[in-house]
């Protein structure tokens, strides 16, 4: 397969492209770096990706941003940096991508595990990977061509303790193959509009 991978260098991109590479051909996205650049908070961006890349099979996001702060300090704009780039950045990958990409193809999102196992200063992140397991639920019924679409919602990877350990008091670290196993479940695998936890 052809797979597009946007977000390639944080941890759970790379997880994910090594357990992908071997098998097929992953052409790295990123806003800053890689095969192609694409800012995915920018829809006019992702179609000039997806145009610079030609046919594809698969796209794997694990791209987009979330603000931290406790919660009486939120504004509206605080709240829109996860809204506008981890919920929408990554809906307008598949909302732009339905007429591009191959018959059966797949698109893979990335959340994360707050929405189901807070922290504090976590309602950002929370509110964002709530939303997108409910775009991937109501999207799957609808997908034309036999496209399927999941997003991978995984806890603290082992590779990202020394930043974020610090914040996640208690909370079971994954490593980074059980995440990317998640990836070719939902690229390689049948199921659609799942959230495949890793914890």
């Amino acid at each position: 397969m052809k797979i597009i991978l946007v977000g390639a260098q944080g941890d759970v991109g790379q997880a994910a492209y090594a357990e992908l590479s071997p098998r097929h051909e992953v052409i790295r996205a990123g806003r800053n770096s890689g095969d192609v650049t694409v800012d995915i908070g920018d829809r006019a961006s992702i179609a000039a990706m997806y145009e610079t890349v030609g046919a594809f099979d698969a796209v794997v996001s694990t791209a987009g941003n979330v603000h931290f702060a406790p919660l009486a300090d939120y504004t509206d704009a605080n709240f829109r940096t996860g809204l506008d780039t981890k919920v929408m950045g990554q809906v307008n990958l598949v909302l732009e991508g339905l007429s591009r990409i191959a018959d059966g193809g797949s698109f893979t999102l990335t959340s994360g595990v707050l929405d189901r196992d807070p922290i504090v200063t976590g309602v950002g992140a929370a509110t964002a990977n709530g939303a997108l397991a409910g775009f991937v639920t109501g999207a799957a019924i609808e997908m034309p061509r036999g496209l399927r679409v999941n997003v991978v919602s995984p806890g603290l990877l082992e590779a990202s303790e020394a930043r974020y350990g610090a914040f996640f008091p208690g909370h079971e670290r994954v490593s980074s193959a059980r995440v990317g196993r998640a990836f070719a479940k939902c690229v390689e695998g049948a199921i659609t509009g799942q959230v495949v936890i890793v914890a």
